[in-house]
């Protein structure tokens, strides 16, 4: 790799193109193996998942006929394993994030590098913070979707398409809660700059409005709130942070000029 060059033929250590690609292949391989472990541990917890993601139709259960549908023989099997695979993910999450933060770390400078492991933990309690979020949140869209149905009509919930509707969500909104996370560490490496974000402010909170539409297709007011406003105070927050910085770097700039 560049980094242990000598000095002399790459003073500043740059990596090559082939060598971003080596090093991106070998984080992903640890990725994936992190996933791969948390799949193991997802497969004997799924049915544990499988109970907890019911719950909504047990509920509706109470008012009018509903159930789980599995419309295949390996339908059944096909649900463990898509809930194995996504509870590995949520569970090696601080392994794949912290995989993604080492392959960004060589763009930023030795004093910014120092934020790296600030960003790592931050993004490991977002993410889950947002997993937790949609796991809250979607039994109020199944609930409310429910109440369309007459009561002397049966609900037939498909397997699959349950478990994947709750899983999109669940996820989707991890990744949401993450992203601010990135956009200060992409302004502390000097790319985007915090009045820049402040000036898109609009599009942010349109993109914030269509992503919780998107996320919630019941259009249940309540539950578009309930994932829409943390993301818009993390968005603010994120504007904050790094107005703050730009200023301190501003403020830095002059005094390294006149030395």
């Amino acid at each position: 790799m560049a980094a242990r060059r000598p000095r002399g033929h790459n003073p500043e250590r740059r990596m090559s193109l082939g060598e971003h690609l080596i090093e991106a292949r070998r984080r992903l391989t640890f990725a994936g193996i992190g996933i791969l472990a948390g799949g193991i541990g997802g497969w004997f917890l799924a049915e544990f998942v499988w109970d907890a993601l019911r719950l909504p139709i047990l509920e509706i259960a109470q008012d009018h006929d509903a159930t789980i549908n599995y419309d295949s023989i390996m339908g059944a099997f096909s649900i463990r394993m898509q809930i194995a695979v996504v509870v590995g993910i949520v569970i090696s999450s601080p392994i794949w994030l912290y995989q993604v933060f080492a392959f960004l770390a060589p763009g930023l400078t030795r004093n910014e590098k120092k934020y790296v492991f600030g960003f790592f933990f931050s993004a490991v309690p977002m993410f889950l913070g947002g997993v937790l979020a949609g796991w809250i949140i979607f039994p109020r869209i199944v609930e409310f979707m429910a109440q369309f149905v007459p009561q002397e009509d049966a609900s037939f919930y498909n397997a699959n398409y349950y478990l994947d509707f709750v899983l999109k969500l669940v996820l989707a909104t991890g990744v949401a809660f993450v992203m601010p996370v990135f956009l200060v560490l992409l302004n502390f490496g000097g790319v985007i700059r915090g009045m820049t974000i402040l000036k898109g402010w609009r599009w942010a909170i349109l993109a914030i409005v269509a992503f919780t539409a998107l996320a919630t297709p019941a259009a249940d007011v309540v539950s578009m709130l309930l994932l829409a406003l943390p993301l818009s105070v993390l968005y603010f927050a994120t504007v904050g942070i790094t107005v703050w910085h730009d200023r301190v770097v501003d403020k830095r700039v002059p005094a390294d000029i006149e030395v």
